[in-house]
């Protein structure tokens, strides 16, 4: 059995070390894959998602999110700090009002983007 594993291993070898160099060479350091990987984690929540298209359309504050998605405030204020953190959100005072809007245009690609990848 083990000549036979050996035989496949062979047959599979393959060596590209100009190929692989390159592709070393471009890998993003071990802490930016961790990075990058709890930010997509953020989007692996229903919520936050629907909470991110809520403010792909507008900028709004809490009360009208909980009333758009049929939620509480605090719940939805929960996964608003959780945005904010991950740098998805931001958000402006007026008087005692706090409005919330999508971080930048890269949100806004992330969405459009895997909606489109959807679509395929």
């Amino acid at each position: 059995m083990e000549q036979m594993e050996k035989n496949q291993d062979q047959e599979f070898l393959c060596l590209d070390e100009s190929g692989v160099e390159a592709v070393r060479q471009q890998m993003p350091d071990e802490d930016d894959l961790y990075d990058l990987a709890e930010l997509y984690k953020v989007f692996g929540d229903s919520t936050r998602i629907k909470i991110l298209y809520v403010l792909f359309g507008a900028e709004l504050c809490v009360y009208d999110i909980a009333r758009l998605l049929g939620m509480t405030q605090s719940a939805v204020s929960h996964q608003l700090r959780i945005l904010k953190n991950n740098k998805l959100v931001k958000f402006r005072r007026e008087g005692k009002t706090v409005f919330y809007g999508l971080d930048d245009d890269h949100v806004r690609s992330i969405l459009k983007l895997g909606m489109e990848h959807l679509g395929d």
